[in-house]
């Protein structure tokens, strides 16, 4: 099973949490804590580029500290 360690950056101009992983740039498209994590690369890499490939499903996630949720 693949891992993806993803370590919090900030957020996005849309208040989205933005993390990276080997230099490359995931986003929550919907951070809510009763919501299974909806985990996208970030178009062109760019910090507040639009979301742009959903990860597998299958693809097993680690957020470093945590995942970042909307209250």
């Amino acid at each position: 099973m693949q891992k993806l360690t993803l370590t919090f950056k900030g957020f996005d101009s849309w208040d989205r949490p933005v993390y990276e992983c080997n230099d490359r740039l995931y986003v929550d498209t919907d951070p809510r804590s009763y919501r299974r994590p909806n985990i996208c690369t970030k178009y062109k890499n760019a910090f507040d580029g639009e979301p742009d490939i959903p990860i597998s499903e299958d693809i097993k996630i680690e957020f470093v500290p945590e995942r970042i949720v909307w209250v």
